[in-house]
């Protein structure tokens, strides 16, 4: 069954280009050479000293099972043999392609009708036959690594799928276990209490329905780095087939997938991943562990496999209320999922108590809206102010005909809500500072606390478009190479473009704005008393619809054009671009989303003038904040830009997976066509899934959330309710997505969010100064304040004293009133800088006192438990008896400890 390496090569291409009578049923050729159907090597690790041009050795087939001619039985994630399992399956596609007859030789027609020109043929000729070329070498290159493989086939007369099985066998585990540093097991501790809620709860005997006994909890270890010379001292050495987990298993062959060679070294052809983006491969992925569906029958819970419990106790919706199972998302997708995960949860549960603090706010400014007096003054009035227009067209107007508004800008501008403002300030900082505190215990728990990335590969596309080699000055390895200097040319580049587009950003709010004006204009041109009064509310409503539909449009723009620059840019490594991408994206859709409510909030009203001697903008007078105050504009902004951002969002996220699977599985079983000759097999149903879109569009929508209800909260107290009400939505979305339609992603470790915390640490400190500047500037809270401390107590008289005359140049409504502290000429009153002085002042010593305060918080709080602490020195303890050599030392391991 032996053949010479290039006469396999030459079979191989031929079998899998199959350019001439493909429509026949034929038996294909797989990697192999015994019984059951896989390639045994007889050498396991012989990559780590083969050159780096290695070739392989002899290369081996066997008949591989086809659709045409044998069915299989149903036997999981295994081989045919019903023993060795799957670690990772390779997919590629092979289209058939022939010549039809009575055509000219100068052109060739496609398997699906099409003629191209012969030399066009000749080239995709050629694209396939060395597509093929690098499968045949990676594969005996993977071969030498000591995998075992076994290829499936499904067929029809217009293409052929190639399923390539792939398992690591005992050997290669070993060897690969302690090149990974994966933590081996040395004792089982009692499980970790994760919910601080469960904790309180238990300790105040109160019932928590919250808690859920999950089955088949991973357990909980002290562990140390692996090593093979001590494989006996660590627990469950003995079973092989269930020492290592499935996702060990899968990051295993996954790093040998991403270091073998499939061309030449010199040129970066290396990985899977770079053969993927290639076209050799349509998929790379591990296998779910089975359906995720409940069996018909009845079955033991804790029979059912992995995925099917994070179904059952996590995906479904009836499950809102329940506690996540991180240790079980952590064991089937990976500490970085996991983490997500658990931030998107620690992240929801500190939103209740915001929430409902937000939500008593709100309330108390409903219950006290009769007891405000300025607002009983404005209804009261009558004609006693005689208000300015508010545009050239304009009539005058009677105060009391914006009765309603006034009333309702207090819920939205009263004491409370200063008071939630330093609230949220310092809620911001403290649940960051717990976060910390809970990551630190979930990356000791999950053994990631000492976990740093390992110098990382050239990404596959920087390796493909890379001029030169170097050599890398930490491996000594020659590497693809980008000249440091020109990749800060195209940086500053790329800053031109971000600038120019942040530009584009502030013309459509201009635009906005004067959209606005103009809407205002011409509700007041109606004539309606109705449409006259609220010609500002309606005005700012419309308008923030069409923002919201900017701000969605430039985001899905300029998300497309920065990851074209941030490939542009050519940076290294997978981390530097992940850095590079997120820093662009963020900084766009922070200015994308929060340009208007900052507008509204910091300069809408600033640069009006006052009657005579008006701010003009493109002709139009500049806009002036509603009856209601600028608050109750701004609110009404964060309700439509938030809550619209989030509905629209979970729309796409609950229809796009689900329209993306079917069309997948659609079009797979057009090709298998109505006949199926077997039972479903586990990587055919995972070929159908959707490829895992990552976490950064996660991570990012729940950002730009906490920057809504940290930033602006002073005006919409009911921003962390809603951000609440998304969130469970959002937990059960991301976890059906995961556990449901998508492919099982490759597990990745990781001990920290990444540079999402800085982002998050950033925006928390900018709130306090946001929040600062809103109360003092934008609120009538400080007004207020000082002519109670100056005039009265009860406020009486405060309406007539914040309205001014026009100036006596001012002929078209002479005496008419307008907001401002001005006298008859125009100038500010001493009142004015008194009351600059007073918000100056406030801004400073707001400022100060929270961050003092969040500073004490940051010094009280550790980072790290003082129990943690405790466990890591045990663990450290047990590590240096278990990997000593001397044995007395080793029995004084299992001696318990009282602690």
């Amino acid at each position: 069954m032996m053949r010479k390496s290039s006469e396999l090569q030459k079979e191989d291409r031929e079998v899998l280009l199959d350019l001439d009578n493909r429509s026949e049923a034929q038996t294909a050729d797989i990697y192999g050479s015994i019984g059951n159907g896989s390639f045994i090597p007889s050498r396991y690790l012989s990559v780590a000293a083969a050159d780096e041009d290695l070739h392989g050795g002899d290369a081996s087939v066997m008949q591989s099972n086809t659709r045409s001619n044998q069915t299989v039985s149903q036997l999981g994630n295994y081989f045919r043999d019903g023993r060795t399992k799957i670690d990772f399956v390779l997919v590629w596609e092979i289209r058939s392609r022939r010549k039809r007859r009575g055509k000219a030789k100068s052109e060739v027609v496609c398997g699906e009708g099409e003629s191209v020109p012969a030399e066009e043929s000749s080239r995709s000729e050629r694209r396939k036959a060395q597509l093929a070329q690098w499968r045949d070498k990676f594969v005996q290159n993977l071969e030498s690594a000591g995998l075992l493989m076994e290829k499936e086939e499904t067929a029809n007369e217009k293409k052929t799928i190639h399923f390539l099985k792939i398992s690591a066998p005992w050997d290669v585990l070993v060897y690969y276990a302690e090149e990974l540093s994966l933590r081996a097991p040395l004792q089982a501790q009692q499980h970790l209490d994760l919910n601080t809620s469960a904790v309180v709860l238990k300790r105040l005997c109160v019932p928590n329905m919250m808690m859920e006994s999950v089955p088949n909890r991973p357990l909980d270890y002290y562990t140390c780095a692996f090593r093979k010379s001590k494989m006996s001292r660590f627990l469950g050495s003995e079973e092989r087939e269930t020492y290592f987990t499935n996702t060990q298993r899968h990051r295993i062959v996954y790093e040998i997938l991403a270091q073998t060679v499939y061309g030449k070294r010199k040129k970066a052809e290396v990985g899977v991943e770079r053969l993927v983006n290639e076209g050799a491969y349509t998929a790379a992925y591990p296998l779910h562990e089975g359906p995720f569906q409940l069996p018909s029958y009845e079955i033991r819970l804790d029979e059912l496999n992995q995925r099917q419990v994070l179904y059952y106790y996590w995906a479904r919706w009836c499950k809102w209320y329940k506690y996540q199972p991180l240790d079980h998302i952590r064991e089937y997708f990976g500490e970085k999922i996991a983490l997500y995960f658990a931030w998107l949860g620690f992240y929801t549960a500190w939103l209740l108590p915001a929430a409902m603090v937000g939500t008593v706010i709100f309330v108390s400014g409903v219950m006290s809206m009769g007891a405000n007096t300025p607002a009983e003054d404005i209804c009261n009035s009558g004609a006693n102010y005689l208000m300015c227009p508010l545009c050239k067209t304009c009539q005058a107007w009677n105060m009391s005909d914006i009765c309603t508004m006034a009333k309702m800008g207090y819920l939205f501008d009263h004491p409370g809500t200063v008071f939630f403002s330093v609230f949220m300030s310092f809620w911001a900082v403290t649940f960051l500072e717990y976060w910390k505190r809970k990551m630190a215990t979930l990356a000791h728990h999950w053994d990631c606390m000492d976990f740093h990335e390992e110098e990382e590969r050239p990404r596959p596309e920087f390796a493909a478009m890379a001029p030169t080699m170097e050599q890398n000055p930490v491996t000594g390895v020659k590497e693809p190479y980008f000249p440091e200097k020109t990749r800060l040319s195209r940086m500053f580049t790329g800053s031109m473009v971000i600038i120019l587009m942040l530009c584009v950003v502030i013309i459509f709010l201009v635009t906005v704005v004067v959209c606005r004006g103009i809407i205002s204009v011409m509700m007041y041109r109606t004539g309606s008393p109705v449409l006259r009064t609220e010609a500002g509310t309606i005005a700012n409503i419309s308008s923030s619809v069409v923002n919201l539909g900017l701000i969605l449009l430039m985001g899905q723009v300029y998300t497309a054009l920065a990851e074209q620059l941030t490939k542009w840019e050519m940076h290294r490594t997978q981390t530097q671009y992940d850095n590079a991408f997120t820093f662009k994206v963020f900084i766009f859709q922070f200015v994308n989303f929060y340009s208007s409510p900052f507008y509204v909030a910091f300069f809408k009203g600033r640069f009006v003038g006052y009657p005579s001697n008006y701010g003009t903008l493109f002709g139009m007078r500049n806009e002036d904040c509603g009856p209601g105050g600028c608050l109750i504009e701004l609110a009404e902004q964060l309700f439509i830009i938030m809550v619209g951002k989030q509905l629209i969002n979970n729309i796409q996220e609950f229809i796009l997976p689900k329209v993306k699977a079917w069309q997948q599985k659609r079009a797979f079983a057009n090709f298998q066509g109505g006949e199926v000759s077997h039972e479903p097999r586990r990587w055919e149903e995972d070929y159908k899934l959707v490829q895992c879109g990552g976490l950064f569009e996660e991570y990012l929508e729940m950002v730009l959330q906490f920057g809504f209800i940290t930033i602006f909260v002073a005006a919409f107290p009911l921003a962390p309710l809603f951000a609440l009400l998304n969130n469970w939505v959002e937990i059960r979305l991301d976890a059906h997505k995961f556990v449901c339609e998508y492919r099982r992603p490759v597990a990745e470790r990781a001990q920290n969010i990444g540079v999402w915390f800085n982002i998050l640490e950033a925006l928390s400190h900018l709130s306090v100064i946001a929040n600062a500047f809103l109360i003092a500037f934008t609120s009538d809270f400080l007004p207020r304040l000082l002519y109670q401390y100056k005039f009265d107590n009860d406020l009486r008289g405060y309406v007539n004293f914040t309205l001014a005359y026009a100036p006596l140049n001012y002929t078209d409504y002479p005496m008419c009133r307008y907001k401002a502290f001005r006298d008859n000429y125009g100038n500010y009153t001493l009142f004015y800088w008194e009351l600059l002085a007073v918000r100056l002042g406030f801004i400073i010593a707001f400022e100060h006192v929270v961050f003092f305060v969040l500073r004490a918080i940051d010094w009280i709080v550790p980072d790290v438990p003082e129990s943690l602490e405790l466990k890591m020195k045990r663990e450290r303890y047990l590590a240096k008896q278990a990997l000593a050599e001397n044995q007395e030392a080793l029995l004084q391991v299992t001696r318990p400890v009282e602690s």
